[in-house]
């Protein structure tokens, strides 16, 4: 690993109940630190003294705040992925256009909560390639599964239902995540309505007569 991986990674991976707990109150504290102040002025003093731990403490724990805010995003995904398979396993509606309700509301829900968080998730989290590689690997689980959904729908037109999956899940993942964290609020029923009418009416419209370009 580069000295700029370690750089990113956790010091200790906590074995006991004891440590665990302390790395949760790091993540809690760093949460409201940087929802609080903003990641610039969040230090990791702040986090420290909001965990009630010493800065050598949390040291043993993350060599440096872009650390936590790397392992903040990681548990961002883990319980986005974890809504999402916990729903998959779950008999789906008949119509597409609650099938595709059911996982946009999936998304809504992982991403509500503090703004100012998903901002700094969205434009502050250091470049790491284990987690592009990470949400490349998770986007395309969710394109497999979806496309095999479209393949067998009677309701769905678009020719080319492996592109049609890979739009649908990144459209839905980036304009949620854009969207809620911006700082104007949005009506999230309204919002939810009218992201299922789009993608609905694009999955379920008849096929243009033109060739591509």
């Amino acid at each position: 690993m580069t000295s700029d991986g370690r750089r990113l990674q956790p010091r200790k991976q906590p074995r006991q109940v004891r440590a665990e707990l302390t790395r949760q109150r790091i993540l809690a504290a760093a949460t409201h630190v940087f929802a609080e102040y903003g990641y610039a002025a969040g230090t990791t003093n702040r986090i420290a003294e909001q965990a009630r731990i010493s800065i050598g403490s949390l040291y043993q724990y993350y060599p440096n705040k872009d650390a936590i805010l790397l392992e903040l995003v990681n548990r961002h995904l883990d319980l986005g992925a974890a809504a999402m398979r916990q729903r998959q396993d779950e008999e789906l509606p008949d119509s597409i256009e609650e099938i595709i309700r059911v996982f946009v509301r999936v998304a809504i829900g992982n991403h509500l909560g503090d703004t100012q968080l998903l901002r700094i998730m969205a434009e502050q989290v250091p470049q790491s390639p284990r987690l592009s590689e990470r949400m490349d690997r998770l986007e395309r689980e969710r394109s497999t599964y979806l496309r095999e959904l479209l393949d067998q729908h009677p309701e769905v037109r678009v020719d080319d239902t492996e592109t049609a999956a890979r739009l649908v899940v990144s459209t839905v993942e980036r304009v949620v995540h854009h969207l809620i964290a911006a700082p104007d609020p949005i009506d999230i029923p309204r919002f939810e309505n009218e992201l299922v009418a789009m993608l609905t009416r694009y999955l379920t419209a008849a096929p243009a007569d033109r060739e591509p370009g």
